[in-house]
């Protein structure tokens, strides 16, 4: 009877320090995809700050080309964001830039990936009170 109790208190510890490095392995791995979630809005940060303006001006399209340009341009910005980010904000399509408004309370960690990303897109935060926003310019200056 004492072997076959030993011997369930051996396994137990064993299972608990397996149990202990998988928690380990959880925190290490959750570090991981962290860190490449913010490469890679900063990739894409990157990207479109180096997307050069055209050299020559181009005919002004006719008006469905023109509109879809302007879906595309809301939809580029938004392609910007991590999906976890991007569910938390509202896009809304300006005649000289994307205004974008936090659904929800972001939290300082959040926040500052925001504004890091729309930053490398040239655009800037607006304190305004309950109508504070991130405002992305369509053009690059």
């Amino acid at each position: 009877m004492k072997e076959r109790v030993t011997r369930m208190s051996l396994e137990r510890e064993k299972l608990e320090k397996l149990v202990d490095k998988v928690d380990e392995l959880l925190v290490v791995l959750n570090n991981i995809a962290e860190d490449l979630r913010i490469v890679a809005a900063s990739l894409k940060s990157i990207a479109v700050s180096q997307i050069a303006p055209p050299s020559a001006p181009t005919p002004t399209p006719p008006p469905e080309t023109f509109e879809n340009e302007r879906k595309k341009d809301i939809e580029d910005i938004k392609m910007m964001f991590p999906e976890d980010l991007e569910k938390l904000l509202n896009f809304e399509e300006r005649e000289e830039y994307v205004m974008i408004k936090p659904r929800q309370f972001l939290g300082s960690e959040n926040f500052a990936k925001i504004a890091q990303i729309v930053r490398g897109m040239g655009g800037d935060y607006i304190s305004a009170g309950k109508e504070s926003h991130f405002r992305v310019p369509k053009k690059k200056a």
